[in-house]
């Protein structure tokens, strides 16, 4: 059995190569990371995905940035509405070679306009700022990886499908066909560049994930003269959120998370209106099928309330990406080689979801934190580890050749997906 951890003179030398690209890694994603980017800034998105493109260029690939059709969200008035999204960047190379890889991240954040926009030193080679480790440095690792293993002799021999998305942080509702078509055609291992964890640690097993909007009506009335006349929708909102959050701890694994409640106006006026929007995570698909079915019956009570009526928009999005042979097989590998570059690599299952989750859905075994070393993400605090973008980028690099060589034997692996 090949020993992973020992490194070829090409390991050498890819390694070496990756050490050459640091600065360029590191100064591309700060430049990226003052161009905001959240979820919902179109702007933003559209401003950043061609530079995106430009630097994806210096690879021996076929670039394109596709518009996606506009995906469909709950207004404030609990009324649906479609988004346009920026742009997929979508990246081929070599679709003829015997080894096919799709490669995934991110370029939105979770930072609306106008908020967390300075970049700081924080010292100990630790920078504080929006996206750096979620993801635009992960996708500087990806570029960065892709550049040193092109540069060696073993290009031929792999080819890869790679899908930059706009709308991550919000469920890739626009994005997830294009996700599914690359990882569906033919590609055996997936790699996507999520951040790693604080301690270095790598994602195993993941949760599903879901995204509901209940939208509630009531009736509207003078609250001073005719209250028994009105039927408060925020009131049945609040009775909901409770069974929602009494959900958490009554099945293994289930966790529901009420983010917000949106309605009502005047505290003269009863709230005629009121949106609660909420997230659920479960480990298996009887998880999901029981967490859904307890959401259908919260919602037959609350609009059981009298003169109040509503609906139901959302559900299960990411399904649950659980460990198995397929997943070990490849943990073990990214393991092993970690090991040649003195990285001692852990793997632990997580409540967390990613597009690892899509790419599993299509039948790819998959590693998806690939990306640089940091913490606090979605949060004002959110920092990266200067020095992980060498390591973390010489593991990727290291990984393709292994693939290409047949070290890491990418069919065998794909096929213990059953």
């Amino acid at each position: 059995m090949t020993d992973l951890s020992v490194r070829t003179p090409e390991d050498e030398a890819i390694c070496e190569r990756v050490l050459a690209l640091e600065e360029t890694m590191q100064s591309r994603t700060l430049e990226w990371a003052r161009i905001n980017t959240g979820s919902w800034n179109r702007d933003g998105l559209e401003a950043l995905a061609p530079k995106l493109a430009d630097a994806f260029s210096a690879l021996e690939a076929d670039i394109r940035l596709d518009v996606p059709e506009p995906f469909e969200k709950i207004d404030d008035q609990g009324q649906p509405d479609g988004f346009q999204t920026g742009p997929i960047i979508r990246i081929e190379s070599r679709p003829e070679a015997p080894v096919q890889v799709i490669m995934s991240g991110h370029y939105d954040t979770v930072f609306p306009d106008g908020t967390f926009t300075e970049i700081t030193d924080l010292g100990n080679g630790r920078l504080n700022g929006p996206g750096l480790a979620d993801m635009k440095g992960g996708l500087s690792v990806m570029l960065g990886a892709l550049q040193a293993f092109e540069a060696g002799p073993m290009k031929d021999e792999l080819g890869y499908k790679i899908v930059i998305t706009p709308d991550e942080e919000t469920g890739n509702f626009a994005s997830a066909p294009a996700l599914h078509e690359a990882a569906s055609s033919g590609a055996m291992i997936g790699m996507t560049y999520e951040p790693c964890m604080e301690t270095g640690a790598m994602s195993g097993g993941r949760k599903g994930s879901s995204v509901f909007d209940i939208v509630l009506h009531g009736r509207s009335a003078h609250a001073g003269r005719a209250k028994d006349d009105g039927r408060s929708a925020l009131e049945a909102a609040a009775h909901l959120v409770i069974g929602l959050e009494a959900l958490n701890g009554q099945y293994e694994g289930v966790s529901v998370n009420v983010g917000a409640i949106d309605g009502g106006s005047a505290v003269n006026i009863v709230p005629d209106l009121a949106i609660v929007r909420f997230g659920a995570r479960a480990p298996d698909e009887a998880a999901a099928n029981w967490t859904t079915a307890q959401v259908e019956r919260l919602l037959a009570e609350a609009i059981a309330r009298d003169g109040i009526s509503g609906h139901l928009h959302g559900g299960f999005y990411r399904p649950p990406k659980p460990r198995n042979a397929a997943q070990d097989a490849l943990f073990t590998a990214v393991s092993e080689t970690g090991k040649a570059i003195g990285l001692n690599l852990e793997f632990v299952d997580t409540g967390g979801v990613c597009e690892g989750n899509n790419i599993f859905a299509a039948g790819v075994p998959n590693v998806d934190t690939l990306g640089v070393m940091g913490g606090r993400i979605h949060s004002a605090e959110e920092y990266v580890v200067m020095s992980s973008f060498v390591e973390r980028a010489q593991l990727s690099a290291l990984l393709l050749n292994r693939l290409a060589d047949g070290r890491i034997d990418a069919a065998k692996i794909k096929a213990m997906m059953g």
